[in-house]
């Protein structure tokens, strides 16, 4: 049977990949930060194994670790999937700067945290036996394009786009590999969670509240219409498991308007898509 770690897994995407990857045979360990949140897990399917796992707690970590180490019984794990991650809205002029650092705490560092704990068992550790595992990082659109308003999140996953890149690069002397999972538009409550956090409206007073307001209207809206997070869990387990598997995956709604054209087009051409979006302009000479 093969074994994942899963992290972030209370809701969305986490939640989504830990059931499918059960379903499909998978023992399948998901990470939560709160009791309730695994004990929801086991509700939901029995076969999911849920583990206190907070990547911003070392030991939280290392106790994982030991844990799935014991499961094991001598054999490599086949996945970690860092999943994990937060997102707050905010001009970075005047977003507080904890919170931004919060953002890398959790989306960078957390993830880096688990890679580098995990890494022995996926196959740095030449005494398991079995196939070396694969690394799937959750980046995103933003890990590749960045939004106004959202620069904290993207920030990080610019990095972890490129931290992907050269684990794989690195781990390949122990036949780990490393992909990145993009998503666009997801149903999910990482946005709702978004909104909760900017409850209140902190920019109310400030130049950017009216585009800000459109920002989280058209945000939140993505995230009530986006793609089913079960079809990102369809693209992890791919990931996971296909024999010729890509670097990227990137399941993206209208791809090609919301992707393909901005990745392309000049710089300058997307600044004035979301200046003309969300409703900003240059003061008049």
């Amino acid at each position: 049977m093969k074994t994942v770690v899963i992290t972030g897994a209370s809701t969305g995407i986490g939640r989504s990949t830990a059931e499918y990857l059960a379903a499909k045979g998978w023992q399948v360990f998901a990470g939560v930060r709160k009791d309730k949140d695994g004990d929801a897990l086991v509700a939901a399917d029995a076969r999911i194994k849920p583990i206190l796992l907070d990547v911003t707690n070392p030991d939280h970590v290392t106790a994982a670790v030991d844990t799935v180490r014991e499961a094991l019984g001598g054999h490599k794990l086949a996945g970690l999937v860092n999943n994990a991650g937060i997102a707050n809205m905010g001009p970075l002029a005047v977003q507080p700067l904890d919170e931004f650092k919060s953002h890398f705490d959790v989306n960078v560092f957390g993830l880096l945290r688990a890679s580098q704990a995990f890494a022995p068992l996926l196959g740095m550790d030449d005494t398991l036996a079995g196939k070396p595992g694969r690394i799937i990082n959750i980046t995103s659109v933003g890990g590749r394009l960045a939004s106004p308003f959202l620069g904290a999140y993207t920030a990080t996953k610019h990095a972890v786009e490129s931290i992907t890149d050269s684990l794989r690069r690195e781990l390949v002397m122990f036949g780990i590999d490393a992909i990145a999972v993009g998503p666009g538009a997801v149903r999910t409550p990482i946005w709702d969670k978004a909104e909760d956090a900017n409850s209140g409206h902190p920019y109310s007073n400030s130049p950017w509240a009216k585009p800000l307001q459109i920002f989280n209207d058209t945000m939140l809206e993505g995230g009530r219409t986006g793609l089913e997070p079960a079809l990102i869990a369809k693209t992890i387990e791919k990931a996971l498991t296909a024999r010729k598997q890509k670097a990227r995956y990137a399941p993206v709604p209208n791809k090609l308007t919301n992707f393909t054209l901005p990745m392309v087009l000049p710089k300058r051409v997307v600044d004035r898509f979301f200046w003309d979006r969300f409703g900003m302009a240059k003061p008049k000479a």
